[in-house]
């Protein structure tokens, strides 16, 4: 069984509260884009261990520790699977706000469930994949949510980016997103991100804002530059995807979009028709 585990941006994201557990509680809304990565899951060879296998984009951590083996072994705690051999080719860029671990681990879940005849509802999936990542159980269900406390409590939000191009760059520097979270000062929005978010596009700007923007910025202002730049090239809107460093900018067609991207030859880009 072969899957293709998709990226996702954040539209807005405000952080509200440090909890009493060390976590924040936010207001965001994750939107699904067509980026993915692919991965594929096969029984394994008679009297073989589970195996995972990486390809593409290099990945810095053992195969134990990777997210879709951890969604495996979530799996098999429970419901005792046979051996399975998993290949992941890693096409989403890490540590870019985009999600690629979290919708390879959600997918991995969701295709042992079909795999094996397992029968869990996507609610059931969600509640599981939320234990792995705050935003796991998102790509459960992969459409526009709007999510609150930790990412993990979702509500299902009329947002659309239909007939638009979504541009994505990524420099080549990260974002640790825990030295991300210490540096900002959690505050209540002025405006509701829900009453911003049914407003036109065009609008969003100086409205729609990530609470990750000033700090990371000021920290890697390549950033602030990849924003100014996207926006001077005709993008409707742009911001930071999560903790970053993935910048996007929304355009109103791939040409656009495409002249954009070809002035980043420093930075990975991906143009998505949406």
């Amino acid at each position: 069984m072969i899957s293709f585990p998709n990226a996702k941006i954040n539209l807005g994201l405000n952080i509200v509260e440090r909890r009493p557990d060390g976590y924040h509680n936010i207001e965001t809304v994750f939107y699904p884009v067509p980026l993915t990565d692919v991965l594929e899951i096969v029984p394994a060879r008679e009297g073989a261990a589970t195996a995972l296998h990486c390809h593409g984009n290099a990945v810095d951590c053992p195969a134990e520790k990777n997210l879709v083996m951890k969604a495996y072994r979530l799996l098999q705690e429970r419901y005792d699977l046979p051996a399975v051999e998993m290949h992941l080719y890693k096409h989403i860029p890490d540590g870019a706000g985009l999600g690629g671990g979290s919708s390879d681990a959600a997918h991995t879940l969701l295709m042992l469930n079909t795999l094996f005849s397992i029968g869990l509802s996507d609610n059931e999936l969600a509640s599981m994949a939320a234990t792995l990542g705050a935003d796991c159980a998102f790509f459960i269900y992969n459409r526009p949510m709007m999510a609150t406390g930790i990412g993990d409590v979702l509500e299902p939000i009329g947002v659309s980016l239909h007939n638009h191009t979504l541009l994505l760059v990524k420099p080549p520097v990260g974002v640790d997103t825990r030295t991300a979270y210490s540096r900002v000062v959690p505050q209540t929005p002025a405006t509701p991100l829900t009453d911003i978010i049914g407003r036109p596009i065009a609008s969003w700007d100086g409205l729609l804002v990530n609470d990750f923007e000033p700090s990371v910025f000021a920290a890697l202002p390549q950033l602030w530059l990849i924003k100014a730049r996207l926006i001077d090239a005709s993008a409707q809107y742009a911001a930071m995807s999560g903790s970053g460093s993935t910048i996007y900018g929304i355009f109103d067609n791939d040409k656009l979009a495409e002249q954009a991207a070809d002035t980043f030859a420093d930075c990975a880009t991906f143009v998505l028709t949406l």
